[in-house]
């Protein structure tokens, strides 16, 4: 008889299966029958399980303590069916070109969907056992003004949440809310801690809470200030959305199913303001800098290997790309960005202790190249909106302010401006996108067609964006009107090489085409 037997599929990723892994998998050096939860995590997506979830990871195996890991999501996706059924277990790849490294991370006990309403996420957060909340929300989760930093009290689910304070919806109302339930049944101290890319995180984040307690009266903004720290962390490591691909090459290479796997690059950095409330992890025995400013490094970060992501981001959709590590691969793209950040943005940073900022910008665009880390362009370009003010916009206000050119930071803005307006109907959709002000923007854009002064006056007048202070700076509006209209061209590409042909500080570059 012939062979009927059928393909047998993988079994997935369970601590059942830990023992009979290949040894060339990483498998965490601690018992995690014995881990007890003392960090809450919101925002359980990619990023935190490739960094925050690793380094708790790594400090559980040198140093074993009550900091077992609970995460929760407020927003989609749902978690029972990935990590939940998996016990919090996941593989972390990293990925650098043709390398590929698997590790199993087991500082996740459990995970709680909160989607639907707030009160399994406000159960966990609420606890006298966690000691830690950590969160990855991204930058509009704040519900702040992002020119300002200040809550947005319009916001509708801030409105929502203020006028029913015991079913929050938002980051701020479910925080105020789980800090309310501290204070009126045990009153232990917590540390909220962001990591997201948001400038002076902590800062933002003890403010848009602070500001929502202090509208719901009554002792919990008092309570807050004594019982509660925020501090600032700046956090770095490559880590694009995980596809069908990654979880298939976790069955290839190690014959095992994850449909929670993970894809970074080796590199990775944790810089956090030592200013706690209570017990802190201790994350700086695994690489992890606990500093008294971290407004430095956060700068460095933000303004060079983010500045330079969102720069490759729009132009390299604007020029055909899908990829970053396509769009840095174009040696045009790669010498406008690399002289962007070495002539106009390097001038614009404070010293960083133990880091030459010329040697950053080259580590920063070699990280780009990896062709394994498959981050999109679309991905990147998500939010831009409440991204641009820490990357372009206070470096290009840094310059003005002592005189400097803007000729090469002003492009990347203009790009954003320029991927939003082609997404209208007027436009054509080129494009889906994700921003908060892209329905604003394609509304003008739908209203004023090609002009580009026009184009760029209506834009340049959103003031939880632009600063009005920097919108109204001569030279700013004049280069953005001038890259607008040289990127919405036929050849916005041509339009860099123009830009790239002249020293940065020449007489102001002139429209590629008519208005």
């Amino acid at each position: 008889m012939g062979d009927r037997s059928q393909p047998v599929s993988a079994e997935n990723l369970s601590p059942a299966l830990l023992g009979r892994l290949p040894s060339e998998v990483r498998k965490p050096a601690y018992d995690r029958t014995a881990l007890r939860p003392g960090i809450a995590h919101i925002g359980v997506g990619a990023f935190h399980r490739c960094h925050q979830a690793e380094y708790t990871d790594d400090l559980l195996a040198k140093d074993f303590d009550r900091w077992g890991l609970v995460g929760i999501n407020i927003r989609p996706p749902l978690l029972a069916d990935t990590l939940g059924r998996q016990d919090g277990l996941y593989t972390r790849l990293i990925r650098q070109n043709d390398e590929v490294e698997a590790r199993i991370v087991g500082s996740i006990m459990r995970v709680v969907d909160s989607q639907d309403n707030a009160a399994p996420a406000l159960d966990v957060l609420a606890s006298p056992e966690i000691e830690m909340v950590t969160m990855t929300v991204t930058e509009k989760g704040y519900c702040h003004i992002p020119s300002s930093g200040a809550l947005d009290l319009d916001h509708p689910d801030i409105v929502h949440d203020l006028a029913n304070p015991q079913t929050p919806r938002s980051v701020p109302g479910i925080l105020a809310r789980a800090l309310e339930l501290r204070m009126a049944t045990h009153g232990r101290p917590v540390t909220l801690l962001s990591c997201d890319n948001v400038p002076t995180n902590g800062t933002i984040l003890g403010n848009v809470v602070r500001t929502f307690a202090e509208r719901r009266g009554g002792k919990l903004a008092d309570w807050i200030e004594a019982n509660v720290a925020f501090p600032s962390a700046m956090v770095d490591r490559i880590a694009p959305a995980p596809t069908a691909a990654d979880i298939d090459t976790v069955e290839q290479r190690f014959g095992y199913r994850d449909g929670a796997v993970v894809v970074g690059e080796r590199f990775r950095q944790w810089v956090i303001e030592n200013r706690f409330a209570g017990r802190v992890p201790r994350w700086d025995l695994v690489g992890a800098s606990f500093v008294d400013d971290v407004t430095p490094f956060e700068h460095l970060k933000m303004r060079v290997l983010n500045g330079a992501q969102t720069t490759l981001s729009y132009l390299g959709v604007l020029g055909g790309f899908e990829h970053t590590f396509e769009a840095i691969a174009d040696p045009l793209l790669a010498d406008f960005v690399r002289r962007m950040l070495t002539e106009e943005t390097l001038p614009t940073l404070m010293p960083v202790p133990g880091i030459s900022p010329t040697a950053y910008v080259e580590q920063s665009l070699s990280r780009l190249t990896n062709t394994a880390i498959r981050h999109r362009n679309h991905q990147i370009a998500t939010d831009g909106s409440q991204k641009i003010v820490q990357r372009l916009l206070n470096p290009i206000r840094d310059r003005l302010a002592k005189g400097g050119g803007i000729e090469l930071l002003s492009v990347p803005v203009a790009s954003w401006m320029a991927y939003l307006i082609k997404a209208s109907a007027r436009f054509g959709r080129a494009w889906q996108v994700s921003d908060p002000f892209a329905e604003r923007i394609a509304t003008i854009a739908d209203r004023i067609g090609s002009n580009s002064k026009l184009l760029a006056d209506a834009i340049l007048g959103i003031d939880a964006v632009f600063d009005p202070s920097l919108a109204a700076n001569a030279m700013f509006r004049a280069h953005v009107v001038a890259d607008l209209d040289g990127l919405l061209s036929n050849d916005p590409i041509g339009f860099v090489r123009q830009v790239c042909s002249g020293p940065t500080d020449a007489p102001l570059k002139q429209p590629a085409r008519s208005a």
